[in-house]
């Protein structure tokens, strides 16, 4: 029984007194508490009157019991969650400290090490003549090549084979067989992904990442085996063998297909011997590396259009933790250049010597996986949007998996070229398979898909400099109409959609307005999967013009500046309104990758800071932006693909198309990245330089000037030390300040930085962004009832409110001014409005 504590004199119990339940009422208070734990006072009413049990009992004491139980709830939990992260504290602490002697083991060996060349050194200055001697001994010796002893390839001979990488794999994780660095920009605590570490100075490249997962190491290593599963560029696996072992472990032969990222370079593939084993103190081992002639093993042929790579001793290290849970060591240690170095253009090399695009792509790719599906275990079965997490993960995945196969074209999927125009332009590839057309709508007049459809895919691979790959991703992001073509997308869109869509109607529909529906993130929010609406395309059907919405399913990863060695992506794919999980999915979109990998090549507080013109005079300025990048030589290359469905008879129709619709993404995205480039900047001498030539200093007095001869104060604090200083301060005001054009649809023709940062909008956007599309019904009203009192008295006032960004996003303000700039001949030239005190809601 449960003692209440009730303080209500009128309840018929003695102050002080504590009300004792039976058995059975507690039942009953239960049953009513998992129903709704915080009933109403006609609730408890009623709950007294359908109980009997409870008739002796005053509504004050079911309320006090109420409150109670809520009160124990409560402390349940919290006190749960305490113990979780107590655990993991103390989980983690165990792993600073197992890192720590590591590192102390590392240091003490580099230390042996300098003494050692110390001593040498001091030897040779001594004795030259014997060291020569002995060098070239040396030299000699290191130029033989190490022999190793013949091994047998029956699955007999591969049990040393496999315990000679389960100890190679062991010196990695936990040992000083690789010097380990820990990444940039990666810092290890509570909320972090895990300690991640790259090789220094070793044969290939090498990542090694270890952390904490809420799962049973079974579970994790399932996980881990699914390669395909969360390894993005991971084509197939294929089990070519299990051998068990006698001590319980399991030798597996496999054979891996890895995509290629670009067009320009070939796939890999590896064939590897993984083993699986139980260290004495439980813990659990998944170990990998090539088997092949270096190994004395047993060797495979040459797959076509593959080049053969080497892993390394690699794997996981499974340790299980005190109350639940699991510490995991990850390796990862390759060399994608051991038989054809000659595969990879010179260009590209970068790439494949990275040690830090292994971490991201691959290390910290399977970490997160583990943390993502942990994290979904403990939360709701459901998300917002009604899916199970992992129907939109495998959504995820197969767009991610659509784009690497309209990458690669392999034949063995269907895929064949029929047109090649160069490296530098755009490869057609055409698929007929019926793989890849099932589920997709092709319904034609008579209802009967016709015979000879088939899917197309248009291709190109070009090279950036000097732009930040995760700004450039951004920016098409945001502002898709930079780029894309409504046409095509709805063109695009029927192959998914119900009834007729005619190529010969297409027509773009101005009305179109993209809306963003958010469906999931990853835990650290570096992938997101949403829904792109395209609001009111028109298109011609049958002569008659029908708008409709067109939705997109799009994928985008790699868009923070700050985290190196990411590949942003952009990828997209037209979906039915239904959108079941099961849906046919076409991708197309962008991926770029860096080539310069080992250092930030941006200023995390960059701003998309792109407008188009002043329009001062007739020919008008371009004002590049204010970044501050850490570096003016960064590389990268960006791949393009689009996939598109088309019936047999408009084959050359369409592939015109999309060769036209690729060229012209081609020739947007390289006008943005010039924008966006440093190196732009500098063409034209930087922010300070730009800043000070003639007509920003004119615009910048004409703006001044008149706020002083309106509002009779004046906008910048006076100062002496020149024209740029003053032209900068207005630059890096502090409210958002911006000029609107004189026309019958006014647009923004300038913004200082804290504009550009409020509307959301870069330089090549600006001028999309009109001034009423800014202001919602009431403060385009007031705005309305207050233009008069501009043009007759030069200024207004205007009340705080809300207005929204070229986003979307509303933005709160506590004041805004406008007043009329005037120009030398005391003509308008423009409005300028000013809002002070600014913020995103």
């Amino acid at each position: 029984m449960i003692a209440v504590s009730c303080k209500d004199g009128n309840s018929g119990v003695d102050n002080g007194k504590y009300v004792r339940y039976t058995p059975e009422q507690i039942e009953a208070l239960e049953r009513l508490y998992h129903e709704c734990p915080k009933p109403s006072s006609l609730r408890r009413q009623q709950l007294i009157r359908e109980c009997p049990i409870l008739s002796n009992t005053e509504p004050k004491q079911i309320k006090v019991w109420f409150q109670n139980r809520r009160c124990r709830e409560k402390q349940r939990k919290e006190a749960s969650r305490l113990q979780t992260v107590n655990r993991k504290l103390t989980a983690l602490n165990k792993l600073l400290m197992e890192e720590n002697d590591r590192l102390q083991k590392q240091a003490s060996q580099l230390v042996y090490e300098n003494g050692y060349f110390r001593q040498r050194t001091h030897g040779t200055a001594l004795v030259t003549k014997y060291t020569s001697c002995e060098s070239v001994v040396t030299s000699r010796q290191q130029h033989l090549p190490h022999q190793h002893p013949p091994r047998d390839a029956s699955p007999a001979g591969l049990l040393p084979i496999a315990e000679e990488n389960l100890a190679d794999f062991l010196s990695k994780a936990t040992g000083t067989a690789v010097e380990w660095v820990q990444m940039p920009g990666m810092k290890p605590g509570p909320d972090s992904v895990g300690i991640i570490a790259i090789s220094h100075g070793c044969t290939g490249v090498a990542a090694r990442a270890c952390g904490l997962v809420g799962l049973e190491p079974t579970r994790v290593a399932e996980i881990l085996k699914d390669r395909p599963s969360w390894y993005r560029d991971c084509r197939a696996v294929d089990v070519l063998n299990v051998l068990p072992t006698a001590s319980g472990g399991t030798i597996e032969l496999l054979y891996m297909q890895v995509y290629a990222p670009t067009t320009l370079a070939p796939a890999r593939d590896f064939v590897l011997l993984r083993y699986t084993s139980v260290l004495e103190d439980g813990s659990l081992v998944v170990c990998e590396r090539s088997l092949g002639n270096t190994q004395h093993g047993p060797s495979m042929p040459r797959v076509k259009h593959f080049v053969r790579a080497e892993m390394l001793s690699s794997g996981y290290l499974i340790r299980p933790c005190d109350g639940g849970g699991s510490i995991v060591y990850i390796v990862d240690h390759i060399d994608l250049e051991v038989t054809e170095p000659s595969s990879v253009p010179e260009v590209l090399r970068p790439l494949y010597e990275s040690s830090t695009a292994l971490a991201q792509k691959t290390t910290m790719a399977a970490l997160r996986q583990l943390r993502q599906i942990a994290q979904e275990g403990s939360e709701s079965k459901v998300t917002n949007c009604g899916r199970r997490p992992a129907v939109l993960r495998a959504l995820s995945q197969r767009l991610s998996r659509g784009f690497n196969e309209a990458i690669n074209g392999f034949s063995d999927e269907g895929w064949s070229v029929i047109e090649n125009e160069g490296m530098d332009d755009v490869t057609i590839l055409i698929n007929s398979s019926p793989e890849k057309l099932t589920g997709l709508n092709l319904s034609f007049s008579n209802e009967f898909p016709s015979v000879g459809n088939g899917i197309l895919c248009a291709r190109a691979s070009m090279l950036l400099q000097n732009v930040p790959p995760a700004l450039l991703l951004r920016f098409l992001r945001q502002h898709r109409s930079e780029w894309a073509d409504n046409s095509i997308d709805a063109y695009a869109a029927a192959a998914v959609k119900v009834g007729e869509f005619s190529i010969s109607g297409l027509r773009i529909g101005n009305s179109g307005n993209g809306v963003v529906l958010p469906l999931a993130h990853t835990v650290e929010h570096e992938e997101f999967l949403e829904v792109i609406k395209l609001e009111g395309i028109v298109q011609e059907s049958e002569g008659a013009m029908m708008p409709r919405d067109i939705f997109l399913l799009q994928l985008c990863s790699g868009m923070d500046e700050n985290a190196i060695g990411t590949c942003s992506e952009l990828m997209f794919a037209p979906i039915d309104a239904s959108f079941t999980d099961d849906a046919p999915v076409l991708p197309s979109g962008f991926r770029i990758i860096s080539l310069d990998s080992g250092k930030e090549a941006s200023s995390p507080n960059c701003t998309l800071d792109l407008t188009s013109s002043l329009e001062i005079g007739p020919t008008g300025n371009k004002p590049t932006h204010g970044y501050s990048f850490t570096s003016g030589n960064m590389r990268s290359v960006m791949t393009i693909a689009f996939e598109f469905a088309f019936e047999s008879h408009f084959q050359e129709n369409v592939t015109l198309m999309a060769t036209q619709y690729v060229r012209s993404i081609i020739s947007s995205v390289q006008r943005v990245a010039l924008a966006l480039s440093p190196s732009h900047a500098n063409t034209h001498g930087g922010l300070g330089v730009l800043l000070g030539t003639p007509e920003v200093h004119t615009l910048s007095r004409w703006i001044c000037h008149s706020y002083r001869r309106y509002l009779g104060e004046e906008l910048l604090k006076p100062s002496s030390e020149g024209g740029e200083h003053f032209v900068k301060t207005l630059w890096d005001h502090r409210d958002a300040i911006m000029c609107c054009s004189f026309k019958a649809l006014p647009v923004f023709t300038f913004a200082n930085q804290a504009g550009l940062d409020m509307l959301e909008s870069t330089r090549v956007s600006l001028q999309d962004v009109t001034l009423e599309k800014i202001f919602n019904d009431h403060g385009r009203r007031t705005l309305l009832s207050e233009f008069p009192h501009i043009m007759q008295q030069g200024f207004a006032c205007l009340q705080g409110g809300l207005c929204l960004s070229s986003m979307g996003r509303p933005v709160s303000y506590e004041r805004a001014v406008a007043w009329k700039v005037l120009n030398e001949d005391e003509s308008p030239h423009c409005i300028c409005f000013m809002f002070v005190n600014w913020s995103f809601v």
